[in-house]
């Protein structure tokens, strides 16, 4: 009899066992599924003395979020999915509780911040969606407006808009001028750039200095004068001390006869000074300064000394003064007589008679600074 009690009662401990265990197990999982979104009151007593201070309308309003909060749970799932609906009611609750962060069981805080800002971005988006717009022309006015067009070229667009008004039909000014970009050519406002250059540059001469250092590593200065129209160098001096005396005195070689330029560019370099002004006003020349540190302002000029360098004086040992005049003076002579030019349509500053073109004979070729260039000539 004793033996049997105690069966019974070991099978009743091992039945309240696996239920205790059980119910130890389902409540370990809901708190792990909802653990990581617990309020933030731990107490009932805590809890209800805050309660007794809040408004009537505080406490509504924070019953019908954790109502919603509850309705969102009762779904069974690891982790609530939050339906654009739950949005739209959560955010809004939260505006009416004051302690809606200690009232949060399901999001965090930051979450719902998100949810509002992109709420507000979707409202403004959608308020900030362009309209319609104007409604656009009938096909039979864009035909009347390029018909005009076509048949008066003088007219612009705001007389054709005036023209159209007095058929009673309205258009903008811009909306005319769309339909006309397609139907005109442009009209020449005047002569180009590089016509205004061409029909200046024979009356425009430019100089600049080109330093050289000769064998001894002592300085040389070269002094070119270049006429922008035909490319031609005019004038070439060297010397070791530019004095404003010595570049006064290369302008008067310069221009002999008085025959001289109209505007002479130069740059701001101290060489030139009183004297130099005082040459140029006496011949009527009338000097152009160029920007400081813009060598395109005096491009043509440029371009020559540093042909003059690529093609003679990097090949070039300067014994002195003597020896850079008379290679210089030969350069020039072949860069003016024999080598043709792009800017000029590859022909020669000081082009050759046309007896001299058009005679037969063998080619010969004569060489250029002992043999750096040549210079082709037919025979006699």
């Amino acid at each position: 009899m004793r033996g049997a009690l105690e069966n019974d009662v070991v099978m009743v401990r091992r039945a309240c066992r696996r239920r205790l265990t059980a119910l130890v197990t389902g409540v370990r999982r809901a708190l792990c599924a909802c653990l990581w979104a617990r309020p933030a009151v731990r107490t009932h007593a805590n809890g209800t003395g805050g309660d007794l201070l809040r408004s009537r309308p505080q406490l509504l309003a924070e019953n019908a979020l954790l109502r919603q909060q509850l309705l969102v749970l009762r779904r069974r799932v690891t982790r609530p999915a939050v339906t654009r609906a739950d949005r739209a009611l959560l955010v809004p609750l939260v505006g009416r509780v004051r302690a809606w962060r200690q009232a949060l069981l399901l999001v965090r805080p930051e979450t719902l911040l998100r949810w509002h800002r992109a709420g507000f971005c979707a409202l403004w988006r959608r308020k900030s969606r362009p309209g319609p717009g104007r409604p656009p022309l009938p096909a039979e006015t864009i035909a009347l407006i390029r018909r005009m067009a076509g048949e008066n070229p003088l007219r612009g667009a705001e007389r054709i808009r005036g023209a159209l008004g007095k058929l009673g039909l309205r258009a903008a000014k811009r909306t005319i001028q769309t339909y006309l970009r397609g139907q005109r050519a442009p009209r020449p406002r005047g002569q180009t750039w590089a016509t205004f250059l061409r029909n200046h540059a024979p009356d425009i001469w430019a100089c600049d200095f080109l330093p050289v250092t000769d064998l001894r590593l002592r300085p040389l200065f070269a002094y070119f004068v270049s006429g922008l129209g035909s490319r031609r160098v005019v004038h070439v001096g060297v010397t070791r001390h530019p004095t404003d005396a010595w570049v006064a005195q290369q302008l008067r070689e310069a221009t002999p006869f008085e025959e001289g330029p109209r505007f002479l560019i130069r740059d701001n370099d101290s060489k030139y000074g009183a004297q130099f002004d005082q040459v140029a006003a006496a011949s009527g020349i009338g000097t152009l300064r160029t920007p400081i540190r813009a060598p395109r302002a005096n491009g043509t000029c440029e371009r020559f000394l540093g042909s003059a360098r690529r093609e003679c004086l990097d090949h070039v040992l300067v014994l002195g003064e003597r020896h850079l005049r008379r290679v210089l003076h030969e350069h020039v002579a072949y860069f003016n007589q024999e080598r043709p030019h792009q800017g000029i349509g590859q022909a020669t500053p000081e082009p050759p008679p046309a007896a001299m073109r058009n005679r037969a004979g063998p080619v010969r070729a004569r060489p250029v600074l002992g043999g750096l260039h040549h210079s082709y000539q037919r025979a006699v």
